[in-house]
């Protein structure tokens, strides 16, 4: 495999858009910077998370490196994923120059090494400047912009010391400057010359202090103590020094490929094109080109940015991770909690980075007890009949929490189970990881407390336990936004519904593991059966308001959120298990479209992948890819989000990996354009560790190794037909569930190897399924083959699963004498073919029947037109 370098010929252009399409970022979860890689003025912007003003994370600060460089030859900047390291090189009046730039976790700096190839040839200056200030007590603004900063130089180091306003926030920034030339101190710079190289090292940090009080105190300016950050600062700085470069780039390194080096991937399709620099291959893979290199790289890209973004003891990557060059960023650059961040932790456990996590934990422990009172304050207003003097009514959050502002209620354009996806993170937490204290400690706590919320939320109608008020994130009224539509507010949207049932199963779950129960653990009992999170449509669509019949009667048509689909991804109630509910949450997807901002293609791809169409997955991945991406591989909304990063990262493990129906299903979503391939590295849920190698899409390899012990099953054609065989080489016994499935218990260490597993073929699937509602008759185009033969299957009444209606049908027709049509609110047919033994049964197509008359369809078609600008033909429907 080619080493993980995203290369380029040319540097990024000193300005906001080339911040955001060109720059190269470093993280160490403290602060994050930005290398643009520039010739006669390097730019490096530094961002610290809790550098805010009003509710809006603003640039820090901004070093600038003066170089007498103007003609130049042989230029390449670059980023190494693998050691976390940038690094710029070019050639000037015959002299080679480098530069090389690492930001260090375990000792909070950054380090830029600058060298020249011949002796006395290095000259430069170090300047370093905060941006964006803007005077004090401005009443315009209420303060919320006031920044002011000095910048002073003395010997070989500069100090730097900041002042917002509205917080009170002081930020302090060091630099030290080693070199074997000649140093000279200016007003805020240090000149440097005759030198061959010369080491630069940074720190910088703020008297924020991550806990209850910044989210509890109601006044701005005491949410922080006037504690000045300097001494700490420069501690730091004065101990990075005295360890020297190389020992700093050692241990950063260690650090980073202790986390990235645990997960490998390679998909295959190489050539002479992955030589290209980074843009160019992007913007050719864009054009239609295939790139298996680009797609891996893409995919440890997302892996890199998380671990610079989300270390211990740090604050968790928010919606642009750890890295902005605004005065005021795109959403304040907040912690958007209706998909957002979750996304962001979507491949934090899969993907092996489990540590990575415990920052989001510590925030929302943080804001967790003003969070209480906000749940007290919802249901006493939203729920009265609910609410109890003196109850503990758990805890909730709205869409957006800022470093010093908590997320208020549910509401406007989200409804309260914003809260349940929030808390579908800590149940995979404990999945995945099987730690008793992440259960016990964690966990459990957050669901159940997260419970106690949103049992109060519901209200009983006809059985039915349906959140009121209710309301799917950021959907119209009128459709899109531009149309001046206002968001929808409901009883019982999908969104909430399945986040109800989701955390209500989840909470549930770990009461049982941990023995415990009560009133809220009864109540849950009683109200989780009858929260009705799915229900199908006349489109055959999952609903995402129960009021709908058609699909997109509601909101826009094509809205980025597919928010009526949480319960495929990232929740866990539609499954194989279930196969009509799937089949209608490809209905859904389909309607939906496959274009849409970067994230939302992100959330598409991971739900595709979830339905194991892996050619429909792939298509997903590049358009996110080819479409979203920007040429420093970040992705765009538009403007720059990083959740998109994480979720196509997270999207492409679901594609090779998946454990969320109670077993470990290998290659679930596998794209005929990865012929060939491997992966290793990954973690199902039980804490097993997962590899496989495939040629011409069939598995050739499997290892897993349970790293906790318990009940391994796991799930591939004909893997029953293989044999199982432990580290050494023996084999293992198993129990024979299906052709498909097989499962044995494990001790902890365990690894084991798969072999030998036979290759299927695949039954063709059937097409063009009609129904004619009067009669009921069936029709399709199947294949002429004698040794085919065909299944009907119907659904009704949102029921789970269909009932057989028919089996081994010769020909490519039935009509279906069975059911009273005049009784039922829709059916759904779904056909499907086999061969003759019953084996190898395919996929299939399915068609929805409904009573709309033929007014009620044109008004429809109206409506979606005007609303969404989608046109349909009446026969469609």
């Amino acid at each position: 495999m080619k080493p993980l370098v995203m290369r380029y010929a040319a540097p990024a252009t000193d300005s906001n858009e080339g911040w955001e399409r060109c720059s190269l970022p470093l993280g160490c979860g403290h602060f994050g910077c930005s290398v643009f890689g520039l010739v006669e003025r390097e730019r490096i912007q530094v961002t610290e998370n809790s550098v805010l003003t009003r509710r809006n994370l603003t640039n820090a600060a901004e070093i600038y490196l003066h170089f007498p460089h103007k003609d130049v030859s042989e230029y390449e900047r670059g980023l190494m994923l693998d050691t976390a390291t940038a690094y710029c090189r070019y050639t000037s009046s015959g002299v080679r120059y480098t530069r090389e730039y690492f930001t260090s976790y375990p000792d909070k700096v950054l380090a830029v090494k600058l060298a020249a190839d011949q002796p006395g040839a290095l000259a430069f200056s170090l300047a370093p400047e905060v941006p964006f200030q803007h005077p004090f007590g401005d009443e315009e603004t209420d303060c919320a912009l006031g920044k002011a900063a000095t910048v002073k130089a003395s010997g070989n180091a500069i100090e730097m010391d900041c002042q917002l306003e509205y917080y009170g926030i002081l930020f302090a920034a060091q630099f030290r400057l080693e070199t074997d030339g000649t140093v000279e101190a200016g007003d805020g710079s240090l000149v440097v010359s005759n030198a061959s190289e010369a080491v630069v090292i940074v720190s910088c940090g703020t008297n924020y202090v991550l806990g209850t009080r910044v989210f509890s105190e109601s006044d701005p300016k005491k949410k922080l103590d006037p504690i000045d950050p300097r001494e700490r600062v420069v501690a730091v700085v004065e101990a990075a020094r005295e360890k020297g470069y190389g020992a700093l780039k050692r241990d950063h390194e260690e650090d980073v490929s202790a986390i990235f080096g645990r997960v490998s991937l390679d998909l295959g399709n190489t050539s002479e094109c992955d030589d290209l620099p980074t843009d160019e291959l992007l913007e050719r893979y864009g054009k239609g080109e295939r790139s298996g290199y680009l797609e891996a790289l893409y995919y440890q890209y997302g892996r890199y940015l998380l671990i610079a973004s989300s270390r211990q003891g740090c604050l968790p990557a928010n919606l642009q991770g750890i890295w902005t060059c605004h005065g005021q960023s795109p959403w304040g650059s907040g912690y958007w909690h209706n998909i957002n961040v979750q996304m962001n932790y979507w491949p934090v456990f899969s993907t092996n980075m489990a540590e990575l996590f415990p920052p989001y934990c510590d925030l929302n422990q943080a804001f967790r007890e003003k969070a209480r009172s906000y749940a007290v304050q919802y249901i006493r207003r939203q729920n009265p009949e609910n609410f109890r003097e003196g109850d503990d009514c758990g805890w909730c959050v709205g869409t957006a929490v800022y470093p010093y502002e908590p997320g208020g209620t549910p509401g406007s354009h989200s409804g309260p189970g914003t809260g349940g996806l929030t808390t579908k993170m800590y149940w995979d937490y404990w999945d995945f990881t099987r730690d008793p204290k992440v259960l016990e400690e964690v966990a459990y706590p957050t669901l159940y407390s997260m419970s106690r919320f949103l049992t109060r939320t519901v209200r009983e109608y006809d059985g039915a336990y349906l959140a009121a008020f209710s309301a799917s994130p950021e959907q119209m009224l009128n459709g899109h936004y531009t149309r001046g539509g206002a968001y929808y507010h409901t009883v019982g949207c999908a969104f909430d519904q399945q986040m109800l049932y989701e955390n209500g199963k989840d909470t549930l779950a770990g009461a049982e593991l941990l023995g415990e129960a009560d009133e809220t653990t009864v109540a849950l009992t009683a109200q989780i059966d009858n929260y009705s999170p799915i229900a199908i449509g006349w489109s055959g669509q999952i609903k995402e308001y129960l009021e709908e019949n058609y699909y997109g009667e509601i909101g826009e048509y094509t809205h980025r959120h597919i928010s009526q689909l949480v319960a495929l991804m990232p929740g866990t109630l539609v499954t194989s298990d279930t196969p009509a509910w799937m089949d209608a949450a490809k209905v859904t997807l389909n309607e939906r479209s496959d274009e849409s901002t970067g994230w939302a293609l992100a959330h598409r791809l991971n739900a595709w992948a979830r339905t194991g169409d892996g050619d429909r997955s792939y298509l997903l991945l590049r358009n996110l890819l080819g479409t979203r991406t920007l040429p420093n591989l970040w992705d765009t909304h538009p403007p720059f989000q990083i959740d998109g990063n994480f979720g196509g990262t997270a999207g492409i493990t679901e594609m090779l990996l998946q454990s969320h129906e109670g077993f470990i299903s290998l290659l679930p979503s596998l794209p005929a354009a990865w012929e060939e391939g491997r992966f290793d590295g990954l973690v199902a849920r039980g804490n097993f560790t997962v590899g496989a190698a495939w040629k011409s899409g069939h598995a050739e390899e499997i290892t897993i190794t349970a790293n906790c012990g318990g009940r391994l099953c796991v799930h591939y054609p004909q893997l029953a037909n293989g044999v199982v065989r432990d580290a050494d080489g023996m084999p293992v016994a198993v129990e024979r569930i299906s052709d498909d499935r097989i499962a044995f218990d494990t001790t902890a260490g365990m690894t084991c190897r798969f072999e030998d597993i036979p290759p299927t073929s695949r039954v063709v699937t059937p097409v063009d399924l009609r129904v004619d509602p009067g009669s009921l008759t069936l029709a399709w185009t199947g294949c002429e083959d004698d040794a085919i033969c065909y299944n009907v299957y119907r659904n009704t009444k949102s029921r789970p699963s269909y009932e057989t209606v028919a089996e081994k049908l010769s020909g490519p027709s039935f009509t279906d004498e069975t059911i009273d049509f005049s009784g039922e609110d829709y059916i759904t047919y779904k056909v499907t073919a086999c061969r003759t033994d019953g084996s190898g049964e395919s996929d299939g197509p399915t068609r929805t029947i409904c009573h709309a008359t033929r007014i009620y369809k044109e008004r429809y078609l109206h409506q979606i037109k005007a609303t969404s600008n989608v046109v349909k033909d009446i026969e469609e429907l």
